[in-house]
């Protein structure tokens, strides 16, 4: 969920572009679920992969009586993906719910110079 939010929030003004010239709510959703899904698939096998070997790893230094179950390993795989893709629908619904002229101000609003509240106004000239 967390990269698909970063992926949304950096890429606003891409979001409020590609809705302003026709694309639908369906084609933003598609996009960062066809980037976030993949991610969530290459974490959960990077997990399978570090959790065998490091099971591996243990039975050999330790000496411990250790198996790995093919049934576990895919479950715990299944329910990683199934998190991934859950939880990153919401910041991909987010993002094509999106009003394109909003998107398109947010990201240029964000790097403009905000003068602090408490600072004094130097603009106006001082009256004695």
């Amino acid at each position: 969920m967390n990269i698909t939010l970063i992926f949304v929030t950096e890429r606003t003004k891409e979001i409020g572009l590609r809705m302003a010239v026709g694309a639908r709510r369906s084609d933003i959703l598609r996009q960062f679920l066809s980037e976030g899904i993949p991610i969530a698939l290459i974490a959960g096998i990077l997990g399978m992969l570090l959790g065998t070997t490091s099971t591996y790893l243990v039975r050999a230094f330790f000496h411990w009586p250790i198996v790995v179950s093919p049934p576990a390993v895919l479950l715990a795989f299944v329910s990683s993906s199934a998190v991934g893709d859950f939880f990153g629908f919401y910041p991909s619904l987010r993002a094509s719910r999106l009003d394109p002229i909003a998107a398109s101000r947010n990201e240029e609003s964000e790097h403009l110079p905000v003068k602090p509240s408490f600072a004094p106004d130097l603009s106006l000239p001082f009256r004695s």
